[in-house]
């Protein structure tokens, strides 16, 4: 646990201060998942606790409970008469191919259609399946991703390590940092009870470490504004993610959507984006044009495969980022299953989230840019050892809050904020929300 920790703390440069962490158990896995859940959470808070010292003199005390952050690494909220939609398309999942497995990521329309315009119209699982038996393994990730859709094959930690992807991404670090020593510090605005009010997020992100990091950040008290384009949607995970935020829906493609765009970020403090790794510079935002619209602009991004390497620019997800690394191969010798077996949770996704977080409340005052990836969280978890099968007690009333969230689809409750900074309640302002809902401007 403390190795974690203090990878983390070094990756951040943050001062190796051992955390308390409360509770005990943890979520049965192949590799220590609890333990990554409780280690990104703490230095995000730790961020935190340090820009307050560094602004008031004190430093606040810091306390993760493992239960709750086991918890909140798979959902923080508890509908009151009403259910969150599937968070899975019905044929997105691991398939046998004639040589091994491979996973289809199919949730969004365009990436099914992608799938199907390979294997053809498929109804349903069995039909996929029958279709994806028929296939080796590498021929049709190729194939799928050539389309414009998303594929891992599964592979072993030892083939990744071997593979151009996997030694490119493992010879990056946890956190790419860039400092622009040139930003003139903003006064800052906020209090021991908001340590972020005042601090504008423009937030590019979606499904779903961005959208950890910026609801982290509206819990501090910044003012979270997330862009969309027009049609997209995710309803499995839109009333866990938008917590906190107002979100607005932008085309990048249109004219006087640009132009709105281009304000918004002139008066961001900090960007945060979740695009492959050439998206923005395709449309004309580039590291070199965001830094010219919004000088001193804190950039934080993350994507699947890291940023270098052949695989830099391919579209991927965490359950994607799993089987090419050798977590879903290693979760199945573990279970002596006969398939592939993830991590319980989308921990790579939700640790590089608070990491992406914990990144920009560290450049505050500094300005930069920090670059993260799901498949370097993830050499990170698997090269810090084995899980455990010690249990964690199972969730009871006492775990939620007693605040009623008023959402667009019923009410509900929150579980308990797994993160204690002493004088720094998390708190956030407003309820989850619909994508699209609010107007694209800062309040």
């Amino acid at each position: 646990m403390t190795d974690l920790l203090t990878s983390i703390q070094a990756a951040l440069g943050l001062p190796h201060t051992p955390i308390p962490f409360t509770s005990s158990g943890a979520l049965p896995s192949a590799f220590a998942v609890t333990d990554l859940a409780c280690a990104s959470i703490a230095a995000a808070g730790q961020a935190a606790s340090e820009l307050l010292h560094r602004q008031t003199g004190r430093l606040p005390s810091l306390e993760v409970d493992r239960r709750l952050a086991s918890f909140w690494f798979a959902t923080s909220i508890r509908p009151v008469g009403w259910s969150v939609p599937p968070l899975w398309d019905p044929v997105a999942g691991d398939y046998a191919t004639k040589d091994g497995w491979i996973r289809l990521h199919t949730n969004a329309p365009h990436h099914r259609a992608a799938a199907e315009s390979v294997l053809g119209a498929c109804a349903d699982r069995a039909a996929m399946a029958s279709k994806v038996a028929q296939w080796a393994k590498s021929d049709l990730e190729q194939a799928v991703v050539e389309a414009g859709g998303c594929a891992a094959e599964m592979r072993s930690w030892t083939q990744w390590q071997a593979h151009p992807q996997g030694r490119a991404v493992n010879a990056e670090p946890l956190i790419q940092f860039s400092v622009d020593g040139n930003q003139t510090a903003k006064p800052w605005q906020g209090s021991v009870a908001q340590p972020l009010a005042g601090i504008k997020v423009l937030d590019l992100t979606r499904v779903l470490a961005g959208p950890i990091a910026s609801r982290f950040l509206a819990g501090l008290g910044a003012d979270v504004l997330r862009i969309d384009p027009p049609t997209w949607n995710e309803p499995g995970v839109v009333p866990e993610v938008t917590l906190g935020k107002r979100c607005a829906r932008l085309d990048l493609h249109d004219k006087a959507d640009r132009a709105v765009f281009e304000s918004l970020l002139k008066d961001a403090d900090i960007l945060l984006h979740g695009y492959r790794a050439d998206a923005l510079e395709r449309l004309g935002y580039g590291i070199a044009q965001r830094q010219a619209l919004a000088p001193g602009l804190i950039d934080v991004c993350l994507n699947a495969y890291g940023w270098s390497g052949p695989w830099q620019n391919r579209r991927g997800f965490d359950s994607l980022v799993q089987m090419s690394s050798g977590i879903a191969d290693a979760g199945m010798h573990w279970r002596k299953a006969d398939k592939p077996t993830p991590l319980p949770v989308q921990a790579l996704d939700h640790a590089t989230g608070y990491l992406m977080a914990a990144s920009a409340i560290k450049l505050l005052g500094h300005g930069g840019s920090a670059r993260l990836s799901l498949a370097r969280t993830a050499k990170l978890l698997i090269e810090h050892g084995a899980g455990t099968n010690e249990p964690l007690r199972a969730e009871d009333d006492h775990d939620q809050g007693m605040l009623i969230e008023q959402t667009p689809w019923g009410p509900a409750h929150r579980l308990q904020v797994p993160l204690k900074i002493t004088g720094t309640p998390l708190q956030w302002a407003l309820p989850a929300g619909e994508l699209g809902a609010h107007r694209a401007q800062w309040w």
